[in-house]
């Protein structure tokens, strides 16, 4: 391996040191600094996750790419296939006249582990001279695994990571660029062609990457892949510039085509033109050429008179001119992308910051678990209070303001309340009195006494006419006729009655409790999800709340049937309301039976027409023509009195039911525990084994918030290097 030394040193070419002089942005304190500055944040990672300035040189394979890049940078590259190759270089120049370092590290790609991305960092290799690098490839290639290097046969020919070169010394200027695999049409695998043009492609499609496409004079540049490929992600081909290499492997009296590419004058035109070099010849390689000796045989080259002759403008010709351009290109590149690129940055850190918001504080241990579930516990009780007490604005609005209705539980549970006391209210009884006639079926009641068991176990409401029901109280009647004298009804009469009447009421608070569960489990799971992020604790700390909160629904179910075993005893109240009820229907129903009789005896006695007096005569010929029809059944007389205590006595206990059923079942049972099923009481008397199976970190989420956490820094470092 032939060494050639970096321009000037051994005194230079006379027209590159006047070039520096007249360009003062070779060694410039302000290029340096932000070169620098973009280099420490891609050494950082950063690159993953944010697009930063850069140049990449790419073309075809065997379209003189290793020239180009051992011409701009004044350093040998190794040439041998499958070296350079099979994943990207980025190559950093820095120039300094009083330190002289060479060093590779390695970049991993963001698809790699955090184990190999641990084993990358620690590759970092000084080198002397370059007749070192193949050894420092091939140890890199090892690393990366790619095909040739792996134990194994079906190792990927290719690579995502980054082989990076720091070469820092009197390189004559300051330019960091990355070399890309050579485009190829054809291979023996098929997805190796898929592979490399990916790969490219990741770093073309990039609107901050400058796009070098080198294409060999002797090719159509219409035909070049590289040219295919940046016109697709640079359609207008304003940050494509084209390097022509091998102009002396053209034939001759064809320099005239050539020519009119490097004028841009051909159909493939680009905004920032193109540049024409000359590569050495094998023979030159072969015995060693200085990059001074470089400059003037090109020179020599392009001065014979055929290329004098096609009037292209010299600041477009040689490696030198090129160096130059590119050096100004990207260091104007980078002074425009950068207040995007900070932009960028604070944004994705921002979005860091709320990842590991999201993900909470550190769970490797019991203590950290600990504190970790008392502050998600005092979250969760906080939404649980603030949803009973109505407290939808409170410093967790953001729960009940952009969650479903239902996230507003107060409210939820007096709807699902007041439709419960609605139903109950116009639906609760067995048998309910409409108007009109009904079906016959409806109200014939057997005369055995044999259905009562059949009547209390059906839930059905049965719709029944006014003499319907008094049928089914007569026959009630009848079957609990004991000593009590005509007239008068047995005191079990009222009890058998009013079971049947309020025989629905257990189906139907039943399903009100159900529906309540509903509601509440819906809101304790997103209250849950709310507070907790983590998948795997959340699934499990919703286990043990939602097992707490099983236990309190049989509590509640338990209570009921207290309830509904307090309503199959004998009837007893001290509610006022039903005395009243009782003393209004019956006197009603008096004023019924006297508007009735007086009707009758007017349109007997009188004709209908006549009109009363209030003389004593008329007043006991009235009275001896109602006692006429006074028409006393003595059965018929203690059935009304039982219906009328019935509809009094069911309308009194049906409303302290439902109070009873919204106060001692939801209220105490349901909601008043609801908070306590998971608060930082409870998770201080967590053992530990208990905090670690609840909410332990899993080796995923360890490993992400440690990636979020590393990246965090990353983009703090590289806040501060670029704002400085």
């Amino acid at each position: 391996m032939r060494t050639t030394m970096p321009p000037d040193e051994d005194g230079g070419d006379s027209s590159d040191v006047d070039r520096k002089k007249d360009n003062p942005g070779l060694s410039s304190a302000k290029t340096s600094k932000r070169l620098n500055q973009i280099d420490c944040v891609r050494a950082n990672g950063v690159g993953d996750h944010i697009a930063l300035p850069q140049l990449a040189v790419c073309g075809d394979q065997s379209a003189g790419k290793s020239s180009v890049l051992e011409g701009i940078t004044g350093y040998p590259f190794p040439r041998k296939d499958g070296l350079c190759t099979q994943f990207p270089t980025e190559i950093v120049l820095r120039h300094d006249t009083q330190a002289s370092m060479m060093t590779a590290s390695l970049l991993p790609s963001q698809s790699r582990s955090p184990e190999e991305k641990k084993k990358f960092s620690g590759f970092q290799r000084e080198f002397q001279d370059f007749n070192e690098l193949p050894a420092i490839i091939r140890e890199a290639s090892i690393y990366m695994g790619v095909r040739g290097f792996s134990e194994f046969a079906d190792a990927p020919a290719f690579a995502a990571d980054v082989l990076r070169l720091e070469l820092v010394g009197n390189t004559g200027l300051h330019l960091t660029l990355v070399d890309l695999p050579g485009l190829i049409s054809v291979s023996e695998d098929e997805e190796d062609v898929e592979i490399v043009q990916g790969l490219v492609d990741s770093y073309l499609e990039s609107s901050r990457t400058i796009i070098l496409a080198v294409i060999p004079a002797s090719s159509d540049a219409e035909t070049q892949r590289i040219i295919q490929r940046a016109r697709h992600f640079d359609k207008e081909g304003v940050r494509t510039v084209g390097i022509i290499t091998k102009p002396d492997l053209i034939n001759n009296n064809t320099e005239e085509r050539v020519a009119r590419l490097a004028k841009n004058l051909d159909r493939t035109k680009l905004n920032l033109g193109f540049f024409l070099v000359k590569n050495p010849s094998p023979d030159e390689l072969a015995h060693g050429m200085s990059f001074q000796q470089r400059h003037r045989a090109e020179m020599e080259f392009f001065s014979n008179q055929r290329w004098k002759a096609q009037g292209i403008d010299p600041a477009r010709i040689g490696m030198i001119n090129l160096r130059s351009f590119l050096e100004d290109l990207l260091d104007s590149h980078i002074e425009r992308e950068l207040p995007k690129v900070l932009q960028e940055a604070r944004r994705l850190l921002r979005r860091v910051d709320n990842e590991l918001i999201d993900l909470g504080i550190e769970r490797s241990n019991a203590a950290q678990i600990r504190v970790f579930l008392t502050q998600v516990s005092t979250e969760f009780s906080g939404i649980v209070k603030n949803g009973l007490e109505g407290n939808y604005d409170s410093w967790d609005g953001d729960f009940f303001a952009l969650g479903p209705e239902s996230c507003r539980l107060r409210a939820a549970i007096h709807r699902e309340n007041e439709h419960f006391a609605n139903y109950m209210r116009n639906h609760g009884q067995r048998r309910k009195v409409v108007s009109g006639d009904s079906d016959d079926d409806l109200g014939e009641e057997s005369e055995n006494g044999d259905n009562e068991e059949n009547e209390e176990d059906q839930n059905e409401e049965q719709l029944v006419t006014e003499k319907e029901m008094f049928v089914w109280i007569k026959e009630m009647y009848r079957q609990t006729r004991g000593r009590e004298l005509p007239g008068n009804y047995n005191h079990s009469l009222l009890q058998r009655l009013f079971h049947i009447q309020s025989g629905r009421w257990k189906q139907i608070s039943q399903a009100h409790i159900g529906s309540v569960v509903s509601l509440v489990t819906q809101f304790v799971r997103r209250a849950l999800k709310f507070v907790v992020t983590d998948a795997g604790v959340h699934d499990k700390l919703q286990k043990h709340i939602m097992a707490t909160f099983d236990g309190n629904t049989d509590d509640a179910h338990e209570e009921l049937v207290k309830l509904i075993q307090d309503e199959r005893g004998h009837p007893i109240t001290y509610n006022h309301y039903y005395t009243d009820n009782i003393q209004k229907a019956r006197h009603d129903e008096a004023k019924d039976s006297i508007r009735t009789s007086v009707k009758k005896a007017a349109e007997s006695d009188w004709g209908g027409n006549v009109h009363f007096s209030n003389t004593p005569y008329e007043m006991n010929r009235m009275i001896l023509a109602l006692q006429k029809r006074v028409e006393v059944n003595m059965v018929d007389r203690a059935c009304s009195e039982a219906l009328t205590d019935l509809n009094a006595y069911y309308k009194v206990s049906m409303k302290t039911f439902v109070d009873n059923v919204c106060r001692q079942v939801i209220e105490r049972h349901i909601l008043a525990k609801l908070g306590a099923a998971f608060s930082p009481t409870v998770v201080s008397k967590f053992s530990d084994e208990d905090l670690i199976r609840l909410a332990s970190e899993s080796q995923t989420t360890s490993r992400q918030r440690l990636e979020t956490i590393h990246l965090k820094q990353k983009l703090e470092a590289s806040l501060r290097e670029l704002s400085t």
